[in-house]
Formats: structure tokens, sequence, C-alpha cells
């Protein structure tokens, strides 16, 4: 099964490659702009929107209005009206929120640049990119497949990151009888019908007053001064490093699972409602309950697992999963045991969730 792949790594530019990194970010960003405008300009106007071919024509005269955008990698600003007329496209299916204009202010920059006549290579631990030659990165595992492009990033913490993007062959893993039901939950992070347990790794709550430190010191220093910046730095480098335990840890529990079972079966959860939740709300956005999902679901799609989701609204912790007596005293979160009042089962709430997950997803 074909599939694209992303590599993530680390790069480590000179003072010059910096510069033309910047440089590339300031012209992909003043294309996006320019045409971002010109397509809310057209629409106002006349009610209809431009496509993709109507604003890649007009480039080369922008080019030559604007000559300091021929020092630009040309690959990267057809990527960045590609931009405009994909966040148009998800906007009308009501997939994301209208585009914005971006900001040169914005802690965390990017451009995608496309594979073409050898643009891209790896050798060693240097990465050809174009404008740019070779950068030192940090190779840290062997891409495979055929490289389809690369995105340049520098994040708040002033780091710079690429992402290459690999055609690779996937192969399907063995089969196997094992399915597992797993409950989502705050005290431990999941619960499996076969009495897994995985703990819960908190990931901001262990970093949080360390953040608020360097927050309150931000705010008390004058902003834009030298040492509002190192605070702001610090700041970046703890969320950062919370960001990096998060998905470490998703990676591992998702791969784990995928390479172990051949279905599994979790609580289709609509996170948006319940952070609206202010008493739970910190605890479930440190969870990421999301993109453990979001992971779980492409890696079945590689390896040919099965993903079944139960209701958001099933009644899967008050259910006994023996007889199916339904006891509505263990809605309270407070209640971790709880003895089924009809056969008399002692049910520990978060395994008697999992199994009763296991049993009514589709």
């Amino acid at each position: 099964m074909l599939v694209h792949k992303a590599y993530k790594y680390r790069i480590y530019p000179n003072e010059e490659q910096q510069r033309l990194i910047h440089q590339m970010f300031g012209c992909c960003r003043f294309v996006f702009n320019y045409f971002l405008g010109l397509w809310k300009g057209t629409y106002t106007a006349t009610g209809k929107g431009l496509s993709y071919n109507t604003c890649a024509t007009e480039l080369p005269s922008l080019k030559k209005d604007y000559e300091w955008l021929k020092d630009a990698d040309s690959i990267a600003l057809q990527s960045a009206v590609r931009n405009v007329a994909d966040s148009f496209d998800r906007f009308f299916k009501k997939q994301n929120q209208a585009p914005r204009f971006k900001s040169r202010k914005y802690p965390v920059q990017s451009y995608t640049t496309k594979y073409t006549n050898g643009n891209l290579a790896i050798k060693g631990d240097q990465l050809k990119l174009p404008k740019l030659g070779w950068i030192r990165f940090a190779n840290s595992r062997a891409t495979d497949g055929r490289i389809l492009s690369a995105t340049v990033r520098r994040n708040a913490a002033g780091k710079y990151f690429v992402s290459i993007v690999c055609e690779v062959d996937v192969q399907s893993l063995p089969q196997t009888d094992k399915h597992i039901g797993i409950d989502l939950g705050l005290k431990d992070f999941a619960v499996g019908s076969d009495g897994m347990r995985v703990a819960h790794p908190k990931a901001f709550r262990k970093h949080e007053n360390r953040l608020a430190m360097w927050q309150r010191r931000m705010a008390r220093r004058t902003k834009g001064g030298s040492n509002w910046q190192k605070a702001k730095n610090k700041a970046a480098y703890i969320h950062e490093k919370i960001a990096n335990v998060r998905h470490d840890f998703l990676h591992q529990l998702t791969t784990k699972l995928i390479r172990e079972n051949q279905t599994i079966s979790i609580e289709d959860l609509n996170v948006t409602s319940m952070l609206k939740n202010h008493r739970l709300a910190k605890a479930i956005s440190d969870a990421s309950w999301g993109e453990f999902e979001r992971q779980l679901s492409y890696k079945s799609q590689w390896y040919g697992r099965i993903v079944k989701f139960a209701a958001p609204f099933a009644p899967t912790s008050q259910r006994c999963h023996g007889c199916g007596f339904i006891h509505k005293e263990v809605k309270n979160l407070c209640v971790r045991q709880w003895k089924c009042p009809s056969c008399g089962t002692v049910h520990d709430r978060d395994e008697n969730a999992a199994h009763n997950i296991k049993d009514v997803a589709v």
C-alpha cells in the first residue's frame, strides 16, 4: 500500500542559510497575502472566488513588479498560491475557518517546496534544499521511498526543522485474533478490556509551574526588549518540551496497540464540547484524546487494522458488562468501583467501560 509518510528532522543552517530561509519565509508570506487579498476582493465584487490556475498564471507578472521575488524558490511561491486555494476549498467544505493574512510577527514560520530535477537530496548528515544548498541535519532515521516534498519550519523556540514527505510502500502486519476495547480517562490515560492500564503522562502538569514562572517574568518586562525576548524564548522551550513528551507518548502507545491487536474499539469522544467544562478543560487538553484518535486511525489504515467507535452517549460506564443492568449512580465520576445490584459483580469503573466499548463499538 502506497502512503505519504513524513520524516521530521532538525536542521542546523549557518548564518547565510538562516538569512536565506527568513527571506523565503517573507517571500512566501507576501505571495500568500497578496493572492488572499485578491481572492477576497474578487469575491466581494463578483460573488465568485479565484481558482488556483488563475492565481498561478498571475505569479510571473507579480515577479516582474517585485524583483526580489525572483531570489526565492519558485516552487515554494507556487506552493503558497496553492495554499490559498486549498484553504478556501476547506473553508467552503466547513472543514476550517476562513483563511487569514499571515504576519511576520507570528513565531512559527514555514514554507514548502516540491521535489523536481534532484533539488532535494540526502547524503549522510547533509540535506540538499533549493536555494540553500547542503545543510547539516540530524539524520536520526533513514527515509524510505520516493521524496515528494519538503517543508522548512522555524518554531517558536527559534529552532529549524524540515519535514520530508515520501511515498512509501507500507506492508500490512500479520493478522491476529485479538480485539481490545479501550476506555480513555483522566486518572489513567487508557484502560483496556484485557486489563491493560496506561498511566497518564500529564506532560503539561509536570511543567506548569515552571511555565507560569517564565510567563509572569515575560509579563513584567518591557515588551520587545532583550529581557522580554529571553523570557519568551524560555516559555517557548517549555511548550516545546511539553509537546515533545506528549507526541512521543502517543506515538509509542498507538504503535504498540496497532502491532498487538487486530481490532481496536474506542469511544468517539466529542472533545470540543467536553472542553466547555471549565473544571476539566485543562486536564482534557493535556490528555490529547483527539490526537490519539487521529494517530490510531491513520496507522490502522497503513497496517491493515480495524478501529471501531462507540457512540459518545452510550452508557458504557453505567452498564454492567455481565448482565446489562444500568446503574444510574455511576454517573458520578467519584465512583471508581461499584457492585452490580442485579448480578452482584464488583466492577472497576474503567475496566467495565472498556468491556462495554468493545461490545457496542461499530
